[in-house]
């Protein structure tokens, strides 16, 4: 391997020489030691050398750490080799894999537990602690623990918001491992914190609502979180056992320690936790689709460890937590969804019995401000504004979205203070201090914006975010040393748009472009006059139309819809796309139900491709003439692939977990073993079902097959619980 650029060691120090400034690189994962209380073996296949250990060995095994260094791993006695060759043969470690085992410490056998995993240069690292020390440590009989796992989940399962699965948690952790605080803490987009959840010891002060800089969590950090989803700090005021050698023979770089067990934390992540008095903690991982969503963060203040497992129960937990977020956030987008609908259809009304679809938007205001709990709002298409609730004047209107008109954005723009971004547009404050805005066309500075007055915020930091040090040392000086709640009043600011609350305004803003789709489909028909604009709005869609006369003869198909049949306008007819489909009766009988019944059909055809078939949903609405008879048809088609993926995706999620039901070995504890099981599994198909409510929406087959290889690793994690149990 070639060495590093010399800009990359500036900009990336190594373990224990970051500062505040560059600590966001610190090489956290290169720690070189370990904490004290467990030992860390690197391991040469296939003699199971022993080329690399930590220096506390005589400490914790009777053997200085110099004579056991280059000889097998045999030498330990007791019967680690044959333990660690048992896991060579039975299972893949490239994530840690559970080891129990005995060695000789002074010429008589003792109980050790651990893990073992391949670092990326193949060297085997094998971590074992002792199953009995003096460190106050967490051991719950596999009955009281399988009880408590039980309970918990069905606990969860139960939670219908993050609010009260959120408070469920923290309960439930702390009921398990019995720290003084349990916290979950989420992360917003922007990286920083919140603590939204907390249980704690009576005497401790609150430190619900506090937020936290991204800057406290580092990047390098976060992603270990992800790799290493458990991390133990047994005593804050460790002194690290250090590997020896640093560096193998040979070799010039250290050893990669990312997901181990024992590695040692960073000074200054130590040096932050002492300044709030905390001596142990334990931190688990929630991961929602790949990303790190929040963390379950437990303080302890006096010394505390947890055997192994405790700590896969923790991890189990996390697996079975993260399932029903994802159940939670998406039955919430679902949710959205039907809302969406319903206003569409109110405006397609409207449309077809007054002409326009703005009116009917603004006649309620309560409609259109509640949902996002909006004081205004405003809608700008084809040059003229509409408005309702509290908004400023149509001049500052006017400025405020040439201004957005101007920015860079993904179709949806969102801000809490206008004025702050631009001190120009500062007289907005008192009436749209926030903005929210869709764009409603790729061609037109079409745009639906919300607004929220501004207000007084108050902000609780824990320890005042702008003044990270006192000081030069940043050992002794770093990170804040105060974490008394520091409070800081925003002006001119409203309250910001949620997440929740974005996620409405787009599937308002999609909504009302696919009514603008469909209104501009009917004006081609009726207004030829308006057919060069129109063509363009309609043409550029995504959803696949096409436009028909009375004599059923295609006028117009956009480029969404021939890419999809292949047909085009000109000479074709209705007639030649019935002949595209596996059953061509079926968009016949459609097409004469509509002229005779003139009410909108929908239905499911298939297109033949080849020898292979396409799925698509077929809206069919018929255009009536002011003397009733049929002016022409137009017809929507919607690729149904995805839907089928989803039903593909829940079909073989239901086989999984009845695969997963079945294979589970039997072992002590069977009866409430069996209820744990079938709790996890109940949550999945709950955590399913939720999922399934978002049928309509892109992106569900993944989250389906994200559950499936969840609750999966949540059943190997419970299969190794048992393992322990019974090797115990």
């Amino acid at each position: 391997m070639q060495p590093e650029p010399a800009v990359s060691a500036l900009t990336s120090p190594p373990f224990g020489q970051a500062d505040l400034s560059n600590c966001e690189r610190e090489l956290i994962h290169l720690a070189g030691s370990v904490q004290p209380h467990g030992l860390l073996l690197a391991l040469r296949e296939p003699e199971l050398r022993i080329v690399q250990l930590s220096a506390n060995l005589e400490a914790l095994a009777g053997v200085p750490a110099e004579v056991l260094l280059g000889q097998k791993l045999a030498e330990l006695g007791g019967d680690i080799e044959s333990q660690v060759r048992r896991q060579l043969a039975s299972a893949d470690l490239s994530e840690p894999a559970p080891l129990r085992c005995r060695i000789a410490v002074h010429g008589r056998a003792t109980d050790r537990e651990g893990c073992l995993h391949r670092e990326p240069r193949g060297l085997l690292l094998v971590e074992i602690e002792p199953t009995a020390s003096s460190l106050p440590t967490v051991d719950l009989p596999h009955d009281r623990l399988v009880e408590q796992l039980g309970a918990a989940v069905e606990r969860f399962s139960n939670a219908s918001t993050i609010g009260t699965l959120a408070d469920s948690v923290v309960r439930c952790f702390r009921d398990l491992v019995g720290y003084d605080r349990v916290m979950v803490y989420k992360f917003d987009p922007d990286g920083h914190g919140k603590i939204i959840a907390e249980a704690r010891d009576p005497r401790l002060e609150s430190l619900l609502d506090h937020h936290y800089p991204a800057s406290d969590i580092p990047q390098r950090a976060r992603e270990l979180y992800l790799r290493n989803r458990v991390r133990v700090l047994a005593d804050v005021h460790y002194e690290a056992a250090p590997l020896l050698p640093q560096r193998l023979r040979g070799s010039d770089e250290d050893l990669d320690m990312s997901l181990c067990q024992l590695r040692s934390m960073s000074p200054l992540h130590l040096q932050y936790l002492k300044n709030m008095g905390v001596t142990a903690t334990l931190v688990v991982s929630l991961v929602r689709e790949g990303k790190l969503w929040g963390l379950i963060a437990c303080h302890h203040y006096s010394p505390r460890n947890l055997r192994f497992a405790v700590r896969a129960a923790a991890d189990m937990l996390a697996e079975v937590i993260s399932t029903r977020i994802t159940a939670i956030e998406n039955y919430a987008h679902a949710q959205v969804a039907i809302q969406v609908r319903r206003l569409e259809q109110r405006l397609v009304e409207a449309t077809s019995t007054e002409g326009d679809w703005r009116l009917a938007l603004f006649r309620n205001p309560r409609t259109l401000l509640q949902p996002l709990d909006a004081t205004g709002a405003a809608l700008y298409h084809e040059g003229e504004l509409l408005t309702s609730g509290e908004v400023p004047s149509t001049p500052e209107l006017r400025a405020l979205l040439q201004w957005i008109d101007t920015r860079s954005f993904d179709g949806l723009f969102s801000c809490s203070s206008v004025a702050r971004e631009n001190p120009a547009l500062d007289s907005l404050t008192p009436t749209a201090s926030g903005v929210l805005a869709v764009k409603l066309s790729a061609a037109r500075p079409d745009y639906l914006v919300w607004f929220r007055k501004a207000q007084l915020l108050t902000v609780t930091w824990a320890g005042d975010p702008s003044k990270p040090v006192v000081g030069n040392d940043p050992l002794e000086l770093s990170p804040r040393r105060s974490f008394a709640a520091w409070s800081e009043i925003v002006r001119g600011t409203a309250l910001p748009w949620s997440t929740g609350e974005q996620a409405l305004a787009r599937a308002f803003g999609e909504a009302l472009i696919d009514i603008v789709v469909q209104v501009n489909a009917v004006r081609l028909l009726i207004a030829e006059h308006q057919l060069a604009g129109i063509r363009a709005t309609v043409a550029h869609s995504k959803e696949p139309i096409a436009i028909a006369d009375a004599t059923q003869h295609l006028l117009f198909v956009n480029d969404a819809f021939r890419d999809l049949t292949g047909v085009s306008s000109g000479s074709a007819s209705l007639d030649d796309l019935a002949a595209l489909c596996t059953q061509p009766a079926l968009l016949r009988k459609a097409v004469d139900q509509l002229s005779q019944e003139r009410q909108p059909w929908r239905g499911e055809l298939s297109l033949a491709r080849g020898s292979d078939t396409l799925p698509v949903g077929l809206r069919a609405e018929v255009v009536p003439a002011r003397d009733g008879s049929v002016l022409g048809y137009f017809l929507i088609l919607d690729d149904l692939r995805e839907s089928r993926r989803t039903a593909a995706a829940r079909q073989h999620l239901e086989q999984s977990l009845s695969r997963t039901g079945l294979r589970q070995p039997a072992g002590r504890g069977e009866t409430q073993a069996d209820g744990l099981m079938n709790a996890i599994l109940a949550n999945a198909s709950l955590a399913a079902m939720d999922i399934a409510d978002g049928n309509a929406l892109p992106g569900v087959a993944p989250l389906l097959e994200e559950l499936e290889a969840s609750t999966e690793r949540a059943a190997a994690l419970y299969a190794r619980l048992r393992g322990l149990a019974s090797e115990g």
